[in-house]
């Protein structure tokens, strides 16, 4: 694929769900590219269908209608075996919850996804650098109940890198955090698209973050009423 060519491209799609009698039209035909290497924030009040949205580009959910194409591949077409080595070895997902297990230290946590298959020396090595990296040099061996709200989330950044993705999509990742320390999380996504060219899906709410050069979508009611680089 060339570097121009959009990494995610959106095409029309539509996400219902059905809550007893009553359809919720949570994404009404969204048509969107994504560049590779960019960095995208997706904003829009509650309800507006950006986590939706978020979730459909990480193969978590199946769109009512329309096509979502990763890398060139149909996300909808793809088998559930292909759905799970999509998501496994391709992308990084960080949420606002920290999903960090309280028995394992920082260090035992960022090594989560690859504990049942066992863990080779060097990928350990590896996840040592990454804490190093956003700042964790010394809370390596600490568990989540002695870290710090900004720091378990650092983990969690930490975790989704290890698999060096090419796409990491993080839903509200500084929601429960104050604004200095989002801003500490921002900045490690920011150097992780930078030096390595990985591109970021970010949903917030909070709009301060956003620098120049951002692309940025807004979404209001399921459809896209802005799209633009800031």
């Amino acid at each position: 694929m060339s570097a121009c060519t959009p990494l995610i491209r959106i095409k029309d799609v539509a996400r219902e769900f059905t809550l007893g009698t009553t359809t919720v039209q949570a994404l009404r035909g969204v048509t969107a590219d994504v560049a590779r290497g960019s960095f995208q924030f997706v904003l829009g009040p509650s309800g507006s269908g950006k986590s939706t949205l978020l979730y459909l580009l990480g193969a978590l959910d199946q769109p009512s209608r329309g096509s979502i194409e990763v890398d060139g591949r149909q996300i909808e077409k793809m088998t559930l075996s292909e759905k799970n080595q999509f998501r496994r070895n391709e992308v990084g997902f960080i949420f606002q919850s920290f999903n960090l297990l309280g028995n394992l230290t920082a260090l035992d946590n960022v090594l989560v996804p690859f504990l049942p298959v066992g863990v080779k020396p060097g990928l350990r090595r590896r996840a040592e650098e990454l804490l190093d990296r956003v700042g964790l040099e010394n809370r390596k061996r600490h568990r989540p109940h002695e870290l710090s709200g900004g720091e378990q989330q650092r983990v969690a950044i930490a975790r989704a890198l290890l698999k060096q993705p090419q796409l990491v999509l993080a839903d509200e990742p500084t929601g429960e955090l104050d604004h200095s320390t989002g801003g500490e999380v921002i900045g490690c996504l920011r150097n992780l698209n930078t030096d390595h060219g990985t591109t970021v899906v970010l949903v917030t709410h909070d709009e301060s973050y956003i620098e120049s050069g951002d692309q940025v979508l807004r979404l209001r009611d399921g459809k896209i009423v802005d799209q633009q680089q800031a």
